[in-house]
């Protein structure tokens, strides 16, 4: 973009769905040649995976300081005749953004026209800039991505893949496999796991954990789960849940931090539960086999009564990871999906 004339104030606009490479070198070069960029972002209809929150979570973490608006509501279709699509985005500017533009920064063979709406929305010159319409920079569509975003990773921010990424949740009681089979597991699928926080803080506690510990550690397993899962590849093995964290608050402390009971609703899109089957080993962290089964017990009625689907695997460590794995590629082949987490503000 080197060459190109500074502009006050330009905009770009796009569905985002998903935000790709592409959009990131288009949004890029506005930034470059500008005072300023506003960037405008609408379907409809709504593709999957691709919610206004998950796409406003997307600008907000890859350019935090960007003015967008994502509109969620009242937009004109996909297949509206263009001067309805032009006039939405100018009264979008003035009435939305409050503000006006003096160039708009596209990919596509539509810019020209809307360059020309705009100017006469504003009744000042707005300029078309064409950045890489051909595609020579990044080779790639929205279209394509959305049909195997996995296949298509390449050319997503790691921020942006992550939301495709979906979380496995593997809980048992103590000695009964769990870590395990999640650190076997991710390695059969070629992907990452997330370690138990609560027991790495535990032993770095000597032992010594708080009721107001049990909060901390449901938040802090969960925003492991949102790093990795941005070096993840289709799907996050979790060796545990904050249910499991709410287990131990109920059976050590008789009660439930609220913030840790709503975390405990966390979704996941496969439950894996191990079943209490191996010899119980006491490595000087755990209770004992009677306080394993009870631990089981709980799992089962709590996930029955909240109504979460779970498979309960048994036999040995590779029976386990071979199940688990056919689980898996029977979610993926029916298409499971979970809704797109929101992206952590950078």
């Amino acid at each position: 973009m080197s060459g190109v004339a500074r502009f006050r104030r330009a905009l770009v606009v796009g569905k985002f769905c998903p935000l790709h490479r592409g959009h990131m070198v288009l949004i890029d070069a506005a930034l470059a040649a500008c005072d300023e960029v506003f960037i405008l972002s609408w379907t409809n209809p709504e593709f999957a995976g691709c919610s206004p929150d998950v796409r406003a979570g997307w600008l907000h973490a890859l350019y935090p300081g960007v003015r967008a608006l994502v509109v969620a509501h009242g937009m004109p279709s996909n297949d509206a005749l263009d001067a309805v699509q032009r006039h939405f985005t100018g009264w979008l500017c003035s009435e939305k953004l409050g503000t006006t533009v003096d160039a708009v920064f596209t990919s596509e063979d539509y810019g020209d026209g809307l360059a020309l709406a705009l100017t006469a929305y504003f009744g000042a010159p707005v300029t078309h800039v064409s950045v890489d319409q051909a595609r020579a920079a990044v080779p790639i569509s929205g279209t394509a991505i959305r049909a195997d975003p996995h296949a298509q990773r390449h050319f997503l921010d790691p921020r942006v893949y992550a939301s495709f990424v979906q979380r496995v949740a593997i809980l048992g009681g103590e000695s009964s496999g769990k870590t395990t089979l999640a650190r076997a597991l991710a390695r059969q699928l070629a992907t990452v796991w997330v370690p138990e926080y609560g027991r790495q803080l535990w032993e770095q506690r000597g032992g010594v954990l708080g009721f107001g510990d049990m909060l901390q550690i449901g938040q802090q397993q969960c925003a492991r789960e949102q790093v990795l899962a941005q070096q993840a590849y289709r799907w996050l093995v979790c060796d545990t849940s904050p249910l499991v964290t709410a287990f131990y608050s109920e059976a050590l402390f008789g009660a439930v931090d609220p913030g840790l009971q709503q975390l405990s609703q966390r979704p996941y899109a496969v439950t894996l539960v191990c079943a209490p089957e191996f010899d119980f080993v006491q490595d000087g962290t755990r209770q004992d086999a009677a306080f394993r089964q009870r631990q089981h017990a709980w799992y089962l009625a709590e996930l029955a009564r909240r109504g979460v689907a779970y498979t309960l695997l048994a036999g040995s460590v590779g029976e386990r990871v071979a199940r688990a794995a056919r689980i898996l590629a029977d979610a993926a082949t029916i298409g499971v999906c979970l809704a797109a987490e929101e992206i952590p503000h950078a």
